[in-house]
């Protein structure tokens, strides 16, 4: 192991956790299966909030409380399990084939049809997600990064050589995520405050977890968002974050192609040039080992072991090294300072 080791036998025990969607949601659970739940606050992701069909549509902060909830599907990693589709396949039938690209299953629907009509009632986005986790008795705390709306924008080659503009959900679900990407706006970020008790939770915490999620869309955008970026600065020495990227790709998702399109490298070292200002330590898997020295070049320590959250034993397993390993107080950033991520022009 190069870098920093696995601590001395003391456990962080008050965990803020910075999340996306999938790759969160399974780091979370792993941290829910070896810690008091009550002493975890997940701060959400909700650049990619959408209105679809007039309903208010949060999907990372769905699929984390899903999964947490055991309720997730477990193939497409989004939505619940045992769904039925029948509103969705009437919708494409009327529209001949023009709605419907974004798939709500009818009981999910059920989750944005609550969250929109308690919004209109004017109830914060906060209180709806915590609703919804008391729906599904979860004992951590589920917090929106804010209750204002922060909205990702892609933007991509359009067909007059000008920069498209799409909704990040146009690009991510109806494109597939199958255009190369210009670059990326977090709008609304540099006015939104974060959700009540955010700061507060990032202030007090033992523990600060980044957790292995897009840096770019999922987690850029909840730095970028009222102070919390600079928040955890203030506390990058107990901030561990944990790569998304192994041996150059995603498990999940557009992260490796998007890092690549926007200029970044697709590596560990790519994740540590842009997360280093945040985090003084970064987690990554067994298949980087090589490459420790140049993520330690970057200003973080290296906390080596197996990353791939395959099975619920392996989620807990890297909670378990999250929370054990030392916090980092002597660890210099480069020269420079790190590339760190940008809002709202992107690299």
């Amino acid at each position: 192991m190069s870098g920093s080791a696995v601590g001395d036998g003391s456990v962080a025990r008050v965990i803020v956790a910075l999340c996306g969607g999938v790759g969160a949601a399974r780091m979370l659970a792993g941290l829910s299966s070896v810690l008091d739940p009550e002493e975890i606050t997940a701060v959400v992701n909700t650049g990619d909030d959408t209105l679809m069909h007039g309903l208010h549509v949060s999907p990372d902060l769905d699929t984390v409380t899903y999964t947490l909830a055991g309720a997730i599907n477990p193939t497409s990693g989004w939505g619940l399990q045992g769904e039925t589709w029948e509103a969705m396949r009437e919708l494409r039938e009327l529209s001949g084939g023009r709605l419907g690209w974004f798939n709500l299953g009818d009981r999910d629907l059920g989750t944005h049809l609550y969250r929109t009509s308690r919004l209109a009632e004017g109830a914060t986005l906060s209180q709806v997600t915590a609703e919804v986790a008391a729906r599904w008795a979860l004992r951590l705390k589920i917090l929106p990064m804010s209750d204002d709306p922060v909205r990702t924008k892609v933007f991509v080659a359009g067909d007059t050589g000008e920069d498209a503009e799409l909704d990040f959900q146009e690009y991510f679900v109806k494109k597939r995520h199958q255009i190369p990407v210009r670059r990326v706006e977090v709008r609304g970020a540099d006015t939104a405050k974060a959700a009540p008790g955010v700061l507060e939770a990032i202030a007090s915490c033992d523990r600060i977890v980044i957790c292995p999620s897009n840096p770019v869309v999922s987690i850029g955008p909840v730095l970028a968002t009222g102070g919390i970026g600079e928040a955890v600065t203030a506390r990058r020495s107990s901030t561990v974050a944990v790569s998304p990227i192994v041996a150059g790709h995603a498990l999940k998702g557009p992260a490796d192609r998007m890092l690549a399109e926007l200029g970044y490298e697709s590596s560990v070292v790519g994740v540590a040039r842009m997360l280093s200002r945040y985090s003084a330590t970064l987690v990554i898997d067994e298949a980087d080992a090589e490459r420790a020295s140049e993520v330690e070049a970057q200003g973080m320590n290296v906390v080596i072991c197996p990353t791939v959250m395959s099975d619920e034993i392996k989620a807990a397993n890297l909670a378990r090294t999250v929370l054990k390993t030392r916090a980092a107080h002597q660890v210099p950033l480069t020269s420079g300072g790190p590339e760190g991520l940008r809002s709202p022009d992107g690299p």
